[in-house]
């Protein structure tokens, strides 16, 4: 529903290389979990699909808006099983159409008003811009530490980092934005929060497992890219606090130097040093884990909602999270 709508809606005239090419990643096979939880939720608490539409191609939009910008920041080569904006069309384009997409994400939020209504169009409005913040600054801090070679971090400095990078826009940004939508504006603060917080922080972790293990036809990405990008993932905070002070001090070189610079003989012993340490076990089990606590969350956070297509897609998506193959 929502990938359809948005399809129709990006404007058909205008300069090359500009609202052409939003339709890229969303023409792509996806997941489009986000829009589907924004809709889900909204029904689940009684809410109507339609007026929820609009405001599920909005957060779609900012996902795919986030992707280009992410591939950007990330010097990544594919994305969705193809190759990435930046590499086709140039970096500059890229930013560009990334910059389009939002301003489209915009241009539906403004469309709320003859949908929902003044006030929770705003209170709509008002969680997107918190979204942002949110997301702004957890990409900062994962930035920062590649950016600063920060290697002395603990698991929670991970989990802090993905709920303002992941857990925000991904899950409780989308069932925040559909209670409101459905409740008429009225919203718990902290309903979704802890349940998205969790759910947000497993699905992170199995996408980085992924990008080590995953086949590439299912996983859309390229295989090892977050190791040549250098981040912070669990994987690579426990390795680093249990590996032997040479392997320490060798890894922490290899985070030091810029992309270009980090050859496939050293990659392929970092990921060898990864399995002799059972980095990648140690991040599956966390994984499931804080599924586990998700479910637990999500159980308290729907404790009142009567039993419906919307609330089992919502709950059964803890299980997705953590099983996944893409």
């Amino acid at each position: 529903m929502t990938n359809q709508a948005l399809l129709s809606l990006v404007p058909k005239s205008g300069p090359p290389h500009l609202y052409d090419l939003v339709s890229a990643y969303p023409s792509r096979p996806g997941k489009g979990l986000r829009a589907a939880l924004c809709l889900a939720t909204c029904s689940a608490l009684g809410g109507s699909l339609r007026q929820a539409l609009n405001t599920a191609v909005a957060v779609e939009l900012f996902h795919n808006a986030f992707l280009i910008h992410d591939d950007v920041q990330d010097e990544s080569e594919s994305r969705r099983g193809a190759p990435t904006l930046h590499r086709e069309y140039g970096v500059s384009i890229a930013v560009n159409v990334g910059n389009a997409t939002n301003l489209l994400a915009l241009r539906r939020l403004m469309e709320n008003t003859g949908v929902l209504g003044p006030q929770v169009s705003w209170q709509v409005m008002q969680e997107t811009e918190r979204m942002m913040a949110h997301s702004l600054a957890g990409q900062a801090t994962e930035l920062g530490w590649i950016r600063d070679n920060v290697c002395r971090l603990d698991d929670k400095d991970y989990l802090r980092m993905c709920l303002k990078k992941t857990s925000w826009y991904s899950f409780i940004y989308p069932m925040r934005v559909g209670a409101l939508i459905a409740q008429g504006g009225r919203l718990n603060a902290a309903r979704f929060c802890r349940f998205g917080w969790y759910l947000g922080a497993a699905f992170q972790i199995q996408d980085d497992i992924l990008n080590l293990t995953a086949d590439y036809q299912n996983y859309g990405k390229e295989i090892g890219g977050d190791l040549c990008e250098g981040k912070r993932t669990l994987m690579l905070i426990h390795l680093f606090r249990n590996c032997a002070p040479a392997d320490r001090r060798r890894l922490q070189r290899y985070l030091g130097l810029p992309r270009q610079q980090r050859d496939g003989t050293e990659t392929a012993w970092l990921y060898g040093l990864l399995l002799q340490q059972r980095s990648i076990e140690y991040a599956r089990r966390a994984s499931r884990q804080l599924a586990g606590a998700a479910l637990f969350e999500g159980l308290a956070a729907f404790r009142d909602v009567p039993d419906s297509e919307g609330k089992r897609f919502i709950l059964e998506m803890v299980l997705y999270v953590v099983n996944r193959d893409r």
